[in-house]
C-alpha cells in the first residue's frame, strides 16, 4: 500500500532554549517600522492607563452615591460620563494599536518568508532531492504563522498584562497599604507558577492526543487511497477495525486531556478565589474600622477581578508561544543551511567582451 502524507501533522517538538534567539532575529524586521512600533506602544500604554483608571472612577461614583447630600448629585453624573469615556478609550486604544501594529506584523511575515524562499532557491540540487518539498512548505507556513502569534501575544497580551500588574500593585501600595500590593504579588506569582507547571504537565497529553488523531487520519486516508487493493484482498473489515482501534485510543486520550484541562482551570479558580477573598476581608475590616470607604472596597474588588481576566488564558498562551518559537526556529534553521558548492571569499566577477555570432558566406538550397 502507498503511504500517505497524512502523518505530516505529527505534533512537533517544543521550543529549545536556543530558539528564544528567534525573537532577536525578528528585531531587524520590526525596526523597519520604528514609527509604527512607537505609536502602537503608546496606544498600549494609553489603553492600560484607561483600564487602571476605571476602578478609581468607579470608587468615586460609589462614594458619591453613598453620601446623603443632595448637592452631590452632579458629581456622579460627571463621574459616570468619565467612566463611559474611559471604557470607550480602552477599546479605542486597543483597536488603534492593532491597526497600527498589524502592518508591522504582516511586513515581518512577508519579508521572512521571502528571505527563506530565496535562500532555498539558492541551495544546490542535492538538498532538494534529499528533502520533501511538502515538509519544507509546512515548515515555512508554520514559521510564518508562528511570527504572527508570537508578535501578537508577546506585544499585546504578556507585556500589557505585566504592565497592568505593576500599575495596580503600585496604586495599592501608594494609595492604601503594602499588604494589598503584597497579596497581589503573591497571588500572581502563585498563579503564574501553577499555570506554567500544569501546562508543562498536560502538554504530554496534548501531544499524545495529536499523535493518535494523526494516526487515525493516516489509516483512514491510506485505506481510501488504496481502495482497489483493500477490495481485492477483502480487507474492508480489517481496515475498519484498525481505524476503530485508533479512534478508541483517541477517545481515551481526549478524556485524559480534558481531565488535565479541568485540573488547570480548577486550580486557577482556587488561587483567584482565595486571593479575592483575602483582599475583600482586608478591605471590609478597614471599611468597618472607618479607615476605608465603600468605594475603596469596590476598587479593590474591581482590580482583583480585572487583573486575573487576561491571566485566564496564560496556560494557552504559554503553550502556543513555545510552539511558535519552535516553528520559527525550525524555519530560521533553513536559512542556516549552506550550499555544498560556494564561491570563494575572494572570487571576482569575470568580465567578458561583447560577443556576437556572424554568418559569412552562408547559403541555402535544395539538391535537384
Amino acid at each position: 500500500m502507498r503511504p500517505s502524507a497524512a502523518g505530516a501533522g505529527d505534533d512537533p517538538r517544543p521550543a529549545e532554549p536556543g530558539e528564544w534567539r528567534a525573537v532577536i532575529r525578528l528585531a531587524p524586521y520590526l525596526l523597519t517600522f520604528r514609527g509604527r512600533v512607537l505609536v502602537a506602544m503608546l496606544c498600549l500604554v494609553g489603553a492600560k492607563a484607561a483600564t487602571v483608571t476605571l476602578p478609581i472612577v468607579l470608587k468615586h461614583i460609589v462614594d458619591a452615591l453613598d453620601q446623603a447630600e443632595q448637592s452631590v448629585i452632579v458629581l456622579p453624573l460627571a463621574m459616570l460620563l468619565t467612566y463611559g469615556v474611559l471604557r470607550f478609550a480602552t477599546v479605542a486604544f486597543g483597536e488603534l494599536r492593532d491597526v497600527v501594529f498589524g502592518r508591522v506584523t504582516e511586513r515581518a511575515m512577508s519579508r521572512v518568508a521571502l528571505e527563506v524562499f530565496r535562500h532555498l532557491n539558492n541551495l544546490d540540487l542535492e538538498f532538494h532531492l534529499a528533502r520533501r518539498t511538502g515538509g519544507l512548505s509546512r515548515d515555512i507556513e508554520r514559521g510564518v504563522a508562528g511570527i504572527r502569534f508570537l508578535l501578537r501575544f508577546m506585544a499585546f497580551n504578556i507585556v500589557p498584562t505585566l504592565i497592568e500588574i505593576a500599575l495596580v500593585a503600585g496604586i495599592l501600595l501608594v494609595g492604601y497599604s503594602w499588604t494589598y500590593a503584597g497579596v497581589i504579588a503573591l497571588a500572581v506569582t502563585i498563579y503564574i507558577t501553577y499555570s506554567v507547571m500544569v501546562t508543562e504537565w498536560r502538554t504530554g497529553y496534548v501531544r499524545h492526543q495529536n499523535r493518535l488523531a494523526s494516526r487515525a487520519n493516516t489509516r483512514a486516508i491510506d485505506a481510501l487511497l488504496n481502495f482497489e487493493t483493500v477490495k481485492y484482498f477483502g480487507n474492508e473489515g480489517f481496515e475498519a477495525g484498525r481505524y476503530a482501534d485508533s479512534l478508541q485510543a483517541w477517545e481515551v486520550a481526549m478524556a485524559k486531556n480534558r481531565i488535565s484541562l479541568a485540573t488547570l482551570n480548577l486550580g486557577q479558580a482556587v488561587i483567584v478565589g482565595a486571593a479575592v477573598t483575602v483582599m475583600m476581608i482586608l478591605a471590609a475590616r478597614q471599611v468597618v474600622a472607618g479607615t476605608m470607604t465603600l468605594g475603596d472596597l469596590v476598587l479593590v474588588n474591581a482590580y482583583m477581578l480585572q487583573l486575573f481576566v487576561p491571566l485566564n488564558f496564560l496556560g494557552f498562551v504559554y503553550r502556543e508561544i513555545k510552539q511558535a518559537l519552535a516553528d520559527i526556529g525550525r524555519m530560521f534553521r533553513l536559512t542556516d543551511i549552506q550550499p555544498a558548492v560556494q564561491d570563494r571569499a575572494d572570487a571576482t566577477v569575470r568580465s567578458t567582451a561583447p560577443a556576437a555570432v556572424t554568418f559569412d558566406a552562408v547559403d541555402f538550397g535544395y539538391d535537384t
